[in-house]
């Protein structure tokens, strides 16, 4: 969203509802066509290849108006990869795409509004949709009086609901969120207009927490706050606008469960009234029946295997329970569950969630260097939370390693003030959280030894490894760094303003792993695919010049035609595995 330029649809045809019209674009301008004998008529004028009507445009129900987008598009931004070692030539091959970066300059689009019957262009002012991120979602009212659209401003910081008048014109804000630090549109919005009820669905954080409203569609009134306390919905899986009813999953409702586990709800759109489809202590997946009468449960941990009931709709009676998976025999082989772990974070207070996988032969009286497996980005979480018989960390720590995965603030599913901690914050990862947790888990089993400990990601967790030891050097002294998007400046348009911020500042250069170069100590492992397109592989360079022009050893692997993720190549764990076993456990690997 926000950064796709709308086409010249030449052969796009809207009919409008009383089939007499046909609207189509041409020229960059919106036409109208006759259905009946194939008049043409030019409605609009001032479309031009800068400033162009692009998407379908919307037909009011009465056919009387006509609401459509004008845009300019974004810039191009093109990047330059050179595949080095084509298969099918001597000579290198170059690549380019358009990929826009931070601060770059994105599409404009604005709504227009036209009058059919006079062929008249109703004047909107834009005041509250100016600089958008995106302007979408046209949509007229069942009776003609009104058609509305999302702006989310760019920056992230102002998201409306707009309602236009056609007759004056007049846009007026129908729902307003606004946030000092970033709406999270990406993950956290949610709008289903309920036009037989005269309402809306909408999805917010403005009391702290991610709750479902009721609001009046007239007016953007709340009628009511569906879902509230310190727990956080997750997704809306159904609306049933006829029974009244919203299916919805979220997380933390239950204190003394891990907040990440997934569970189900419905509520009731007249009373509040909400009725728990799950509550097993694991996370939940539900699959429905036909009518709908019934759904399957199947709900696990990390440490129990899963589980399936069989349970009724209307108030989530279980019916039967229909199997639970035996892991006797898994267990029977040595194969150790990882283990669930929390503790405080930086603030003495909050849980931090993570798990701790042990090699199969571990025994308490060891020693055992510790490794986590780092992806901070604040899009989601990360660690695991259902059962698995094999998760990768698990090769690593056969290798006589113990190996970690946790959850610091900053990552996402929980409160707004857990998440906002990334707010103009990525190269803070969580770290502080996390280290409060290694060392509680190290007061819990002396077995982990806090001399040693190493860190690896990929893409922002590679941002995240190499922040490790740039900002935490007395702490971290290994770390495996892959396809990082080391500077939030390099990398994609919409993951980086998202939670850094527009226009971009001097937070971009603070939080810049080519700025924090210089700091580096210990040892440190780059690996980059030279055809990455989902993060530049020049982020990953500009880091090696950085460390290069500050004199620090570190070593490089570049791959030749391969994308995002090469490190989690078969060759590029293997060197990850050498590479801890070398300087973690301070002996060469045998064979090499």
């Amino acid at each position: 969203r926000g950064h796709e330029c709308p086409h010249d649809h030449r052969r796009t045809r809207t009919r409008s509802p009383d089939g007499r019209w046909q609207a189509f674009v041409r020229d960059h301008n919106l036409w109208l066509r006759a259905a009946e004998g194939g008049a043409e008529q030019q409605l609009s004028h001032d479309g031009r290849a800068d400033d162009r009507y692009g998407s379908p445009p919307a037909w009011s129900p009465d056919s009387r108006w006509l609401a459509a987008m004008r845009a300019e598009p974004a810039q191009e931004h093109t990047v330059t990869l050179v595949e080095s070692s084509p298969r099918d030539q001597v000579q290198p091959r170059i690549h380019t795409f358009d990929y826009l970066k931070p601060g770059d300059r994105v599409a404009v689009p604005r709504p227009q509004l036209f009058e059919v019957a006079t062929q008249r262009q109703v004047p909107l002012d834009d005041a509250l949709y100016a600089e958008p991120w995106s302007t979408d979602s046209l949509r007229w009212a069942p009776d003609s009086s009104r058609f509305t659209f999302v702006f989310n401003q760019r920056g992230h910081q102002v998201f409306r609901v707009l309602a236009v008048d056609p007759l004056s014109g007049e846009v007026r804000p129908l729902v307003e969120e606004t946030s000092p630090t970033f709406i999270c549109y990406s993950s956290k919005y949610h709008l289903t207009w309920l036009d037989a009820r005269g309402e809306l669905l909408w999805m917010s954080e403005r009391d702290g927490w991610n709750h479902l409203y009721l609001l009046d569609a007239a007016t953007g009134a709340v009628k009511r706050q569906l879902t509230q306390g310190p727990w956080a919905v997750r997704d809306v899986q159904r609306v049933d606008a006829e029974a009244g009813q919203v299916y919805f999953s979220a997380g933390g409702y239950d204190a003394d469960q891990d907040p990440y586990y997934v569970h189900y709800f419905r509520v009731d759109l007249d009373t509040g009234a909400l009725t728990r489809l799950t509550s097993g202590d694991g996370t939940h997946d539900l699959r429905w029946s036909p009518d709908r009468a019934t759904y399957l449960d199947t709900w696990s941990r990390v440490d129990l295997p899963p589980r399936v009931e069989l349970r009724r709709a209307v108030d989530g009676a279980l019916i039967s329970e229909l199997a639970a998976a035996d892991a006797s025999a898994l267990l029977a082989t040595g194969w150790r569950a990882p283990e669930r772990f929390v503790a405080p974070g930086r603030d003495g207070e909050t849980p931090i969630h993570g798990v701790i996988i042990r090699p199969t032969n571990w025994t308490a009286e060891g020693s055992y260097p510790v490794i986590e497996d780092i992806y901070a980005g604040p899009q989601a979480a990360f660690v695991p939370k259902g059962w698995a018989e094999h998760y990768s960390m698990m090769e690593l720590a056969e290798l006589g390693f113990v190996v970690v995965k946790i959850d610091g603030m900053g990552t996402n599913y929980r409160s707004k003030a857990f998440h906002d901690v990334a707010w103009r914050n990525l190269a803070d990862a969580g770290f502080p959280d996390r280290i409060a947790w290694l060392r509680a888990a190290a007061a819990a089993d002396p077995s982990l030894d806090l001399g040693r400990v190493g860190l690896y990601g990929g893409s922002a967790g590679g941002q995240n490894a190499l922040g490790g030891l740039l900002l935490h050097p007395d702490f971290y002294g290994v770390a495996v760094a892959d396809c990082g998007c080391h500077d939030n400046r390099m990398d994609k348009i919409w993951w980086n303003e998202q939670w850094m911020g527009w226009p971009v500042d001097e937070h971009y250069a603070a939080n810049s792993n080519v700025t924090l170069a210089p700091r580096l100590a210990g040892k440190l492992l780059l690996t980059v695919g030279e055809l990455d397109r989902n993060v530049d592989p020049a982020s990953t360079m500009q880091v090696v010049d950085a460390l290069i022009r500050a004199d620090k050893d570190f070593d490089l692997i570049v791959f030749p035609g391969a994308g995002h993720g090469a490190g989690g190549s078969a060759y590029g764990r293997r060197r990850m595995f050498d590479f801890f076993v070398r300087h973690l456990h301070g002996v060469e690997p045998r064979g090499r």
